[in-house]
């Protein structure tokens, strides 16, 4: 492995994870690939982090993209954690990925930057340690929408193919995700250190954690409750977002839960057409433990296992401790239903709050599953006023709660003209649609065609701009008699 300073690049590492107790790592640098050959590179993405997107591109730029090369600075290594994967507890890592370093921005923000598909690790088990160029394209699409939705999320800077090949059930051409990450300090990351540490481990993690996320309450009386309260509140937010617009995680392991409140992990993730909370599109999920309507229900039951891990520092009195941690992790649901029913406000065009307003989200919702209505057209509908084009339209129930909706707009201050933009605001013309991230993958997978990616990029970079460029992008898929499913490609 060379390492030599790229210094044209712009990297500006610092490296204070690798400070923290040296049980949560194991440094290790990249396994070096064949032929790298960058098919993707976020221009946008690159120059707020400070970063040369001319210098990325060059030879030197895609080997460190690529693994091939550490730029100065770097300390590569991966990270510790463990996890409840579908409810089983298991002792897991970074088996197929590597944090480069913290890149400093230019606005003086510290970002993980990680190696995704970088090689076999410690912590990899039977696994190769690549990835296959497919999932990595897709969690690009993805998390890339998810940002421009305005909801937090990590980030993909670049994709490389490695000219290799890798088995899964099949051949698949290799790739390497560049990720962009507040952190990649999760839940299950405190499960590692409170299972296989000691009590200073575990404490030296939390004041990390703090330090770097929640500054204002590293210095509380007790700093750890706040955190804990902190993340909760997190989030809360953060789930009630995905419910908004339809997202389906569909992997919400411990070990996927970012404490910085960030999204993290696009494997089976997909979002929802016709509405219905038991959606689920991962192939794993045979039992729907991570359906759509029970998002909230497990990002509890995940911040219920990251308060366990906390008990030690939570108070010397374990039973104290726990009265604490159950105290907090209770606020949950109100905190999730707060955000959410101001969002399902926004998305109806309501500034004001009254009481019979979660029966009147609640009927709309009921009524869109009965009639197997399309979740993301159905609010575009309504901000547009053009209800024709639903299923919907034309039913009973519906117009006598579209009477009830218009009489409760009627009663709010705020004109129409203000609701209409609060609901554009609120309501994405488009959503990365399932079938169209297939389409996109299929070219460039298959054909070396990255062109339909660019263009689904492109329409998805403004997701509330409604503009007739998007209008091919908001058309549901074809009906079909086999459920579309996704799988957590490596």
């Amino acid at each position: 492995m060379t390492e030599k300073p790229i210094t044209e690049a712009g990297w500006n590492f610092d490296n204070s994870y690798a400070r923290l107790p040296e049980i949560l790592y194991v440094r290790q640098g990249p396994v070096p690939v064949s032929a790298p050959k960058l098919v993707v590179l976020n221009e946008r993405l690159a120059a707020s982090l400070g970063l040369n997107a001319q210098a990325l591109q060059s030879g030197d730029g895609v080997a460190v993209l690529a693994g091939n090369r550490v730029p100065g600075g770097a300390s590569p290594l991966a990270q510790a954690y463990a996890g409840h994967q579908f409810g089983h507890f298991n002792r897991l890592g970074d088996g197929r990925a590597l944090l480069l370093g913290e890149q400093i921005t230019p606005a003086g923000e510290r970002v993980d930057i990680q190696l995704k598909g970088s090689g076999r690790t410690p912590f990899s088990r039977r696994g190769d340690g690549r990835a296959a160029l497919g999932p990595m394209l897709r969690e690009y699409i993805i998390s890339e929408a998810m940002h421009a939705l305005g909801i937090a999320t990590t980030r993909s800077l670049a994709v490389v193919t490695t000219g290799e090949t890798i088995i899964r059930e099949t051949e698949l051409p290799g790739a390497v995700l560049t990720r962009v990450a507040a952190s990649h300090l999760r839940v299950g990351t405190f499960q590692f250190a409170a299972n296989w540490g000691n009590t200073r481990d575990l404490e030296a993690l939390a004041d990390y954690t703090l330090q770097r996320h929640y500054p204002e309450a590293a210095a509380g009386e007790n700093r750890y409750l706040t955190l804990l309260r902190q993340v909760i509140q997190r989030q809360a937010g953060l789930i009630a977002k995905w419910q908004l617009v339809g997202f389906i995680h569909g992997v919400m392991n411990t070990d996927n839960m970012a404490l910085s409140g960030e999204t993290i992990d696009y494997g089976p993730c997909a979002f929802m057409d016709v509405y219905d909370p038991a959606t689920v599109f991962s192939s794993i999920d045979v039992n729907g433990r991570y359906a759509y309507g029970n998002q909230p229900y497990i990002a509890a039951w995940n911040l219920a296992r990251f308060a366990e891990s906390l008990l030690p520092l939570l108070h010397e009195d374990e039973a104290e401790a726990v009265k604490l941690a159950e105290r907090e992790i209770a606020s949950f649901t109100q905190l999730f239903q707060q955000h959410w029913f101001a969002g399902m406000r926004a998305k109806l065009g309501l500034f004001n709050e009254e009481d019979d307003d979660p029966a009147l989200f609640e009927r709309l919702l009921g009524l869109m599953k009965q009639h197997r209505a399309d979740y993301t057209n159905t609010f575009r509908s309504l901000t547009l006023g053009k209800l024709e084009g639903t299923s919907l339209f034309g039913s009973e129930e519906f117009a006598r709660w579209h009477e009830l909706y218009q009489a409760r707009r009627g009663r709010q201050q705020e004109s129409e003209s203000d609701s209409k933009q609060l609901m554009r605001s609120s309501n994405p013309a488009i959503v990365p649609r399932n079938h169209r991230v297939e389409e996109a993958l299929e070219a460039a997978v298959e054909q070396d065609d990255y062109s339909v990616m660019e263009r689904l990029l492109s329409a998805l970079a403004d997701p509330y701009a409604y503009s007739s460029e998007q209008y091919a992008y908001s058309a549901p898929p074809a009906e079909s008699g086999e459920p579309y499913r996704t799988f957590c490609g490596t």
